[in-house]
């Protein structure tokens, strides 16, 4: 398993209609195969700044939902909200506390 955070700038004005996409997928995203975890998060001071972790069985697993419909209609309409290029980084998890 890994982890998979994407950090992403959005239009100010354009918040909103991000957030309605997301609440519209999240269902969709955390069910697709190889996907265990969905968490959307926002920049306190930055509030048009969102980060998603979403943790992954397989590098397979997330390449094959970066190919899927679904992502190609999330990106679609996400893609243009974007004020600077999203950022992502995939990562192995070393500890965890809780």
């Amino acid at each position: 398993m890994f982890v998979r955070i994407v950090k992403m700038s959005f239009v100010p004005s354009k918040v909103d209609e991000f957030l309605a996409n997301f609440e519209a997928k999240k269902e969709l995203i955390r069910a697709f195969e190889g996907c265990e975890f969905l968490e959307l998060y926002r920049d306190k001071h930055n509030t048009n700044v969102f980060f998603t972790y979403s943790y992954w069985q397989t590098e397979a697993d997330l390449e094959l939902y970066r190919h899927s419909d679904l992502f190609k209609g999330v990106w679609a309409k996400t893609k243009p909200l974007f004020n600077a290029k999203p950022e992502a980084w995939s990562v192995d998890k070393l500890a965890s506390l809780e």
